[in-house]
């Protein structure tokens, strides 16, 4: 009997394991997630006096206007009019799988980014500051402590991408 367990255990955990995956997958293609660990909102979303909330004392989260090393990252820069800066930002973020914008008035753009497996929601936030011609980034975890540094590379592929529409934008013919 107890070989038979041995056998069995192992055979069925991994039918467990690879229909979890399945299902996970199918829900990814759809914009969906399998489970869902939302959270709640922060209240200290937006900008206060020019700034983004900070970060919490957890390593899932990265912001341009800190200098502690854990959480800092370079702002997004930009050299164009602020308006089509703006709008070249949304359309990147809304380009993204699993995000959705929530809030998009010049100059402050907030959206929520949904992991695809587990459902997790992750706040960005986007400050324009046009006499500088940067644009101060926030993205946290609601949830957890390690992100595994999926908050640092969305922000770089936000500007990645970012860069990419506006260098297109300066060689296109007019």
């Amino acid at each position: 009997m107890l070989n038979r367990l041995k056998i069995v255990l192992p055979v069925v955990l991994v039918a467990i394991a690879l229909s979890v995956a399945l299902l996970g997958a199918i829900a990814s293609q759809r914009g969906e997630s399998l489970f869902h660990f939302a959270g709640t909102p922060p209240t200290t979303l937006g900008v206060q006096a020019g700034q983004l909330a900070p970060c919490p004392g957890t390593p899932n989260c990265v912001q341009s206007q800190l200098d502690d090393a854990q959480h800092q990252i370079a702002p997004l820069a930009y050299s164009t009019d602020a308006e089509v800066a703006f709008a070249q930002l949304q359309a990147v973020v809304a380009s993204l799988p699993r995000t959705r914008i929530v809030t998009a008035e010049f100059p402050y753009l907030y959206a929520e980014a949904t992991s695809a497996l587990m459902g997790f929601v992750d706040d960005v936030e986007f400050y324009l500051e046009p006499a500088s011609q940067t644009i101060q980034v926030r993205s946290a975890s609601r949830l957890g402590e390690s992100d595994l540094g999926v908050n640092r590379d969305r922000v770089e592929t936000i500007r990645s991408q970012f860069d990419e529409k506006l260098a297109a934008l300066t060689t296109s013919p007019a």
